[in-house]
């Protein structure tokens, strides 16, 4: 089954955060992502920042057990 992902290890950052988000599907991953962001990093949410966040999720083969 293909994820998608966004791992905040990959960005630079002043707090070195850890945290990974997955979903099934790119949106899931997108909205969940701006969320944290905004959140816990103090972004703005607008539209070139979610273009940013897209582009920086990945897929991966994950098996369902």
């Amino acid at each position: 089954m293909l994820r998608r992902y966004i791992d905040c290890r990959t960005a630079p950052s002043e707090s070195n955060c850890t945290v990974e988000i997955a979903a099934d599907t790119e949106n899931e991953v997108l909205e969940l992502a701006v969320m944290h962001a905004v959140q816990a990093h103090k972004h703005q949410d607008t539209p070139e920042f979610r273009r940013e966040i897209r582009s920086a999720i990945r897929t991966r083969d994950e098996a369902l057990t």
